[in-house]
């Protein structure tokens, strides 16, 4: 395989949705459809945007463990990158 983070970058910027996934209070995962990243550091550091007051955000600060997952359906290919979630609020984030 070539370059992987190449592959993997060029299939994040290509997807036309992030499935983002979190943990729930009862250990159960949840998975949402999102725009793909605004913003992101090679295939490591991605940013998402949303609404402060949302259930995933209030997951993400109970329990920060989370996965995204992007794919391209033509190619039947897809990725699911691991790690944690952190909720940014300050001013240069935004």
């Amino acid at each position: 395989m070539r370059d992987f983070e190449k592959v993997i970058g060029n299939l994040i910027d290509k997807s036309g949705a992030a499935f983002v996934g979190s943990v729930d209070e009862n250990g159960f995962p949840n998975i949402k459809a999102m725009y793909t990243p605004r913003k992101r550091d090679g295939i490591r550091i991605l940013y998402f945007t949303t609404n402060t007051s949302s259930m995933r955000v209030s997951q993400y600060r109970t329990n920060p463990n989370a996965c995204v997952y992007f794919c391209d359906k033509r190619f039947f290919q897809g990725v699911m990158l691991r790690g944690v979630m952190d909720v940014l609020e300050d001013a240069e984030s935004k």
